[in-house]
């Protein structure tokens, strides 16, 4: 069984982009593809692939409407007061802090939702079942192991601080998920320390952005405060001043009033996303895992301690991206590389490499005994349609397959390749 050893457990790795992408190179002359125009996952790239988003992308709009319009209302209509009332160079100051502190916002918006959040790169094949079905890791409730089926396990088991948690395969991705890792159902990618989808930043939050995203929140919930304190104070000068009530200042200055209202409401707001994270940061659990491990009854493994774990969030070094969304794509790869989510239909684990090459839609030339294996499979086929048995839609490799266009097609292949038309050869094949 795979354990852990301080920092680093031994669980097999999903691959580097090296490895399974073999089809993206450096080599400008192989294509005018590059990787992110062939991107499998529901993002969307800026700037040539140099910024990634999620596919919400345009709620960041709305997201800079909340911070901007306020900030520009406080500095147009409320700095004069403050000016007036403060010395003239202290008045100031507070107004070009309040437009820094917002540029600073908006820098740390596109951080979180412009990079990478930590993608971990596709397979192009399921791993074979020979190198992966080690039954020292298996999960105990897997069928395959009492009954011997030589397919992939939909789960593994690795000890992380003696506790023993469970990776699961993923069959869009086609690779185990590392620990911590989950699949987001909206971007349709697996994400490192997956923490939540973000509809506010319209991407996911994950191992490589969730250090910004905090800083992103907590700062707007400091704004907020900052707005909230001066527009409120400039409601109690003019009380002051004319001897009103509350509601004769929110007259005099409704800019004020408003800011003051609407400050209050979204301090509440963000403000507890604030305080909601710095629990999870202190005790090193994401979003995902809170409600899991609730809802579970289980205790949290990753939990270091205090200390550590505040610097394993803040100040670790935060890891290199696993993709070039920049790289060229091989000419010959790009139908490779848009396999299973181009043909609407996700690639099993049991299927083997064969299948998945004429699932993808990969013509390669068809040998005499390759040949003769599809007419061997197609008799199968017209015998098992023959009888009473229903049709199989799945295409398992210890039953019998029905005729897919991919095979009369491979066939077709063959018999033009031999001066024989396709009709013959499916029809001695039937």
């Amino acid at each position: 069984m795979a354990t852990r050893q301080g920092n680093m457990y031994a669980i097999p790795m999903p691959p580097t982009l090296s490895e399974p992408n073999r089809s993206i190179v450096d080599d400008p002359d192989a294509s005018s593809l590059r990787a992110y125009q062939v991107w499998k996952g529901s993002n969307r790239f800026c700037l040539g692939g140099r910024l990634i988003f999620g596919p919400d992308v345009r709620s960041i709009f709305l997201t800079l409407i909340m911070i901007v319009i306020p900030v520009i209302l406080f500095c147009a209509f409320v700095s004069q007061s403050l000016i007036n009332e403060f010395q003239h160079h202290l008045g100031i100051l507070i107004v070009v802090v309040c437009a820094a502190f917002t540029v600073y916002i908006i820098i740390l918006l596109f951080l979180t939702s412009g990079r990478d959040p930590g993608i971990i790169p596709r397979n192009l094949h399921p791993p074979d079942p020979e190198d992966d079905c080690d039954s020292s890791n298996l999960s105990a409730d897997w069928a395959g192991n009492q009954n011997g089926a030589r397919s992939l396990p939909p789960m593994k088991e690795v000890t992380i601080n003696g506790k023993v948690v469970k990776v699961k395969y993923c069959q869009t991705c086609m690779l185990y998920r590392p620990p911590r890792c989950s699949h987001c159902s909206i971007c349709n990618n697996c994400v490192e320390r997956f923490d939540h989808h973000c509809p506010w930043v319209g991407q996911c939050i994950g191992k490589r952005n969730y250090r910004f995203f905090f800083m992103f929140v907590s700062s707007t919930s400091m704004l907020c405060l900052y707005v909230f304190a001066f527009s409120w104070f400039n409601l109690w000068k003019i009380m002051n001043a004319y001897h009103c009530n509350l509601w004769s200042a929110f007259l005099k200055s409704p800019v004020s009033g408003i800011l003051v209202l609407y400050t209050f409401i979204a301090v509440w707001f963000v403000g507890g996303l604030t305080t909601f994270h710095l629990y999870l940061i202190f005790t090193n659990q994401t979003t995902y895992e809170n409600f899991r491990y609730r809802c579970d009854g289980k205790t949290n493994p990753y939990n270091r301690g205090f200390s550590h774990n505040i610097v394993e969030i803040f100040f670790s070094k935060i890891p290199r991206s696993k993709n070039n969304f920049r790289a060229i794509v091989k000419g010959d790869s790009s139908s490779v590389f848009t396999t299973s989510m181009a043909l609407g239909r996700t690639m099993s684990p049991e299927m083997p490499k064969k299948s998945f090459d004429i699932e993808t839609g990969k013509r390669q030339a068809v040998g005499t005994e390759d040949f003769e294996d599809l007419q061997s499979q197609m008799k199968s086929v017209g015998l098992e349609r023959s009888g009473t048995q229903p049709r199989r839609a799945n295409w398992d490799h210890k039953a019998n397959w029905e005729i897919s266009p991919d095979i009369q097609m491979l066939a077709a292949d063959y018999a033009m390749e031999h001066g024989l038309t396709s009709r013959q050869k499916i029809h001695e094949g039937n």
